[in-house]
């Protein structure tokens, strides 16, 4: 199982679409749902508890989340010096990343760190000099010996330009990645649909950068002998190579889960507080015996279910968007999902010529990449 631990609930960033949603969309209420607004900020409970409860799984991951989780330094060394996971992982702005030594730092599986394009881009959505922050820790911690993967993970709203912005990450000479996942900002917020572009910019800009982007990261496999790790087309394609179909892609609420400030647990960060989804606490609950929370309708009657897998439970949940906004969402999976088997026959070809192999579209799931923006 897979375990996000949310060490805190501040950040050191204000970004746009997060703090400044917040702010802008403050009136929007739960009527629906009880809420819990009075968590700890940080986590109040016996790290020896998170230990133990790990123990109990084999396949136990933890990824430190927050708000920022390296404002938690201190929680984090403990808890990777108690804790025997099978893999460590964290999610981070970046910004941080060098208050932590590197000893600790090598022992990441996987680092997630928010970069949502160049610098432009970044700065503009989260802060004046944050992405030369970022990319210096990115240096450092490469020279201090960090062999795992690391993941430029976007938050993609109608600034971006996402082919344009993707491909900038890839090939550029301050820092190229070569994972990159990008997530939709839609959907969260009550009131922010009706003061945003959303429909026209993913019809205009979104979906037709997506297209292109497919035919590249298939040229690049024809002309590199290589698969980059674009997760939204790695995971579909993954799935349509193997003809399996996928529950919620993120497995939150089935595979994945959250651990709050409380230690209660829950399906996925984003059901912070939310009484209804309260699933135990780490100190009697069996990760092994936890209860499954799968999205309902609409996404279950939909034709593209077994290859969406739903996109996202707290969503599907709290229908935070009017049914007519939301299928402006849905058209976007429907537009990538379209863009990759569109792809298939070269892939298929590629894989045939042993130009690439079908190993190459393999990748630890659940780690962090919801594969459907």
């Amino acid at each position: 199982m897979f375990f996000h631990v949310m060490l805190t609930t501040e950040c050191n960033l204000q970004c746009r679409y997060c703090f400044g949603e917040a702010v802008d969309d403050f009136s929007g209420d739960f009527a629906d749902f009880d809420v819990d607004y009075d968590l700890p900020r940080k986590a109040a409970y016996d790290f020896a508890l998170l230990a133990e409860f790990c123990r109990k799984d084999p396949e136990c991951v933890l990824t430190f989340y927050g708000g920022e989780p390296l404002l938690c330094a201190d929680a984090i060394r403990h808890i990777m010096n108690s804790a025997k996971p099978k893999h460590f992982m964290i999610q981070t702005n970046g910004v941080l990343l060098d208050r932590l030594e590197q000893e600790y730092v090598n022992r990441f599986h996987t680092i997630l760190v928010s970069i949502d394009g160049d610098e432009a881009l970044t700065d503009y959505y989260r802060g004046k000099g944050t992405f030369r922050r970022v990319i210096d820790n990115l240096r450092l911690i490469i020279q201090n010996g960090f062999r795992g993967e690391l993941i430029a993970r976007m938050t993609v709203m109608e600034q971006t330009n996402i082919y344009r912005q993707v491909t900038w990450l890839l090939n550029n000479s301050e820092f190229p990645f070569s994972s990159v996942h990008w997530q939709l900002n839609a959907g969260f917020w009550a009131n922010d649909y009706a003061r945003r572009n959303f429909k026209e910019w993913s019809q205009t800009s979104y979906m037709p950068g997506i297209k292109r982007l497919a035919e590249y990261w298939v040229d690049y496999m024809r002309e590199k002998h290589r698969v980059l790790r674009l997760y939204p087309l790695l995971g579909i394609a993954h799935s349509l190579l193997h003809n399996e179909s996928s529950l919620l892609r993120c497995g939150g609420g089935w595979i994945n889960y959250a651990i709050q400030t409380d230690g209660t647990i829950i399906p996925c960060p984003t059901m912070w507080g939310m009484k209804k989804y309260y699933l135990g606490h780490i100190s009697h609950t069996n990760p092994l015996e936890l209860k499954k929370i799968f999205v309902g309708p609409p996404c279950i009657e939909c034709d593209i279910f077994s290859v969406c897998g739903g996109r996202c439970l707290y969503a599907n949940v709290t229908r935070r968007w009017s049914k007519e906004a939301y299928a402006t969402v849905c058209d976007t999976v429907r537009g990538l999902v379209n863009a990759v088997a569109t792809e298939l026959p070269r892939i298929r070809q590629l894989i045939e010529q042993k130009a690439i192999s079908l190993g190459d579209f393999d990748f630890l799931k659940y780690n962090g990449c919801e594969i459907i923006p």
